[in-house]
């Protein structure tokens, strides 16, 4: 008896966890929060079900697109990454880092190229887009540094062709601890351009 409750726990879990990564790579949902609660509502449960984690969500996302978007998100995910490297040459003094879906192999037609930039003062960044004149929205965004310290650091957002260029500002000193990944909960992932460039043609040897 214990055994099926658990079964059936595990298995509502796994129904909103692929229902979830289905509106995200469908609809462009970016909230995986929201994501999950549409999920679950559509399915019947209740909003206090117990919701999967972000990770879950995150190997069904993969899973999705492995099996209905393999052809199409491989070609997105190669443009993305290619639009990244112009922007990371573009803010090559800030030591440009990308991190977010386009870095984890997760990006879609909806998803924004998401940049760490260093700099001791957010004006270094606004300075290089009113060179170009390019438009940009300013906001600040909440970062975990660790398990029991949050910070609030400013974002740009801009468009660059058709894509959004979605970068947080963070101190110099910044380069030397990444904030936690809000899907894995764990530092989060950085890739300088040579990195990304590897990605993209890496090495017979690799």
């Amino acid at each position: 008896m214990h055994h099926s409750a658990r079964g059936r726990h595990g298995d509502s879990r796994r129904r909103i966890a692929v229902e979830a990564a289905r509106l995200i790579a469908d609809q462009g949902m970016r909230d995986y929060h929201a994501a999950k609660l549409k999920a679950a509502s559509r399915l019947g449960f209740s909003p206090d079900a117990d919701l999967p984690r972000n990770a879950e969500i995150e190997s069904a996302l993969r899973e999705h697109q492995r099996l209905f978007q393999a052809q199409t998100q491989t070609a997105i995910l190669a443009r993305l990454r290619s639009a990244a490297q112009e922007a990371m040459r573009f803010f090559h003094q800030l030591e440009p880092r990308l991190v977010g879906a386009v870095l984890e192999g997760t990006a879609d037609e909806h998803s924004a190229i998401c940049l760490h930039l260093f700099a001791d003062d957010v004006a270094t960044v606004i300075a290089l887009l009113a060179e170009r004149g390019i438009p940009y929205q300013l906001h600040d965004r909440r970062i975990r540094l660790d398990a029991v310290t949050d910070t609030r650091l400013p974002a740009l957002e801009f468009t660059a062709g058709t894509n959004t260029i979605d970068v947080t500002v963070f101190p110099r000193d910044g380069l030397r601890q990444a904030p936690l990944d809000r899907i894995t909960e764990r530092p989060m992932r950085r890739a300088s351009i040579d990195a990304v460039s590897q990605l993209q043609d890496p090495s017979p040897d690799a």
